[in-house]
């Protein structure tokens, strides 16, 4: 029988387990009731998984040391003979020692199989006049696995889609989170701000892209966000703060009036939350009504005038290709970034990307 009483102590208090990756010798600590990929992925570390419900096999990894509880994993996916082999499914197996596993890490995009997959319209919230942020559940025995900033093909019935960052942090995948912003004239955008509703259902292909935050660098971060270009900029931030990454990251994020920047109050609560994150505001085209006191003009320019030497840092841009190619050409050109810490994802609204054909 699983034991799911918890360790504790001889006062009865509750205690944690260290668990050691191998090969990568990274280690995580495991709260009572957590499982080893819950507990990895609360801590940025990225191992392979599937369904998250112990029928898949995606996460299946080997117990090098220590003792575990299986929880619900199901013959089917680890047999019986599997288990005295020391493997285990790491999406339903939690610690009852200390332990050593070997699982190999997702650490780039070719890692993570890509899928088509169902999913149900769980809300949809009208963050600006026009900006819907919709939410996606999968499947009870589904999840998508992704790194931090990629997106998802939406599928539309006549054979074209539609490609939206995932907003959430990998760690937060129970909802799929999309910015949407609407097109004028858009068939899909359209149908989202006037016919979707909760509970209708959509099909989607991904994750896809090489728009995510390179680890391996300990170089200050300056992100660039133009409208809703900070979709994916919000999922690596999130998943910074969750790993407890230390990089210095400072955000600018562009619109031409307030309401462009639509989720303003979250950006200054991860500046006012943690020491090495600020967040700069900026507007191009606010009026006297609006009562702006932040910074105004090109998003970019704002960077440079606050980092005129960019040469040890990396910079992740996202917005319309317009934006992109002119930040690209003047932080390379006049802030001596160099070309390959320069990282961009762009918002292409004529040609289907975060988007559609006017």
């Amino acid at each position: 029988m699983p034991d799911d009483t918890g360790n504790e102590d001889e006062q009865g208090n509750n205690l944690s387990f260290n668990v050691t990756i191998q090969p990568s010798g990274h280690a995580l600590s495991v709260a009572d009731g957590e499982t080893i990929l819950e507990a990895a992925l609360r801590q940025g570390l990225t191992l392979p998984y599937g369904c998250r419900d112990g029928a898949c096999g995606a996460c299946r990894g080997k117990v090098l040391a220590g003792e575990i509880d299986h929880g619900k994993a199901l013959e089917q996916a680890l047999p019986a003979a599997d288990r005295e082999q020391g493997m285990a499914l790491f999406c339903c197996a939690r610690p009852r020692s200390d332990l050593v596993i070997e699982s190999r890490e997702v650490r780039k995009a070719g890692d993570i199989p890509v899928k088509t997959l169902p999913a149900r319209v769980d809300s949809l919230e009208r963050a600006a006049p026009d900006v819907m942020i919709m939410k996606l559940k999968l499947p009870a025995n589904e999840r998508l696995q992704f790194l931090a900033g990629q997106y998802i093909d939406i599928l539309l019935k006549d054979g074209k889609r539609r490609s939206f960052s995932l907003a959430n942090a990998p760690h937060d995948d129970a909802l799929l989170e999309l910015h949407v912003r609407e097109v004028p004239g858009g068939s899909f955008t359209g149908h989202v701000f006037s016919q979707m509703k909760a509970k209708d259902i959509v099909r989607f292909n991904g994750p896809h892209g090489t728009f995510f935050l390179r680890e391996e660098s300990e170089k200050p971060i300056v992100m660039i966000a133009g409208g809703t270009g900070f979709a994916p900029l919000k999922s690596i931030i999130e998943h910074a703060i969750a790993e407890q990454c230390e990089r210095p990251i400072t955000l600018y994020w562009g619109g031409r009036r307030p309401a462009d920047l639509y989720a303003g109050a979250l950006a200054e609560s991860w500046a006012t939350g943690h020491e090495n994150i600020r967040f700069i505001p900026v507007l191009s085209d606010a009026l006297a009504d609006d009562a702006w006191n932040g910074r105004s003009g090109l998003v970019h320019h704002a960077v440079m005038a606050d980092f005129p030497d960019l040469s040890g840092h990396q910079v992740y841009a996202c917005g319309a290709p317009a934006m992109i190619a002119a930040a690209k050409r003047d932080l390379i050109g006049e802030c001596k970034l160099s070309e390959n810490e320069f990282f961009a994802d762009a918002f292409d609204y004529a040609n289907d990307k975060q988007g559609e054909p006017a």
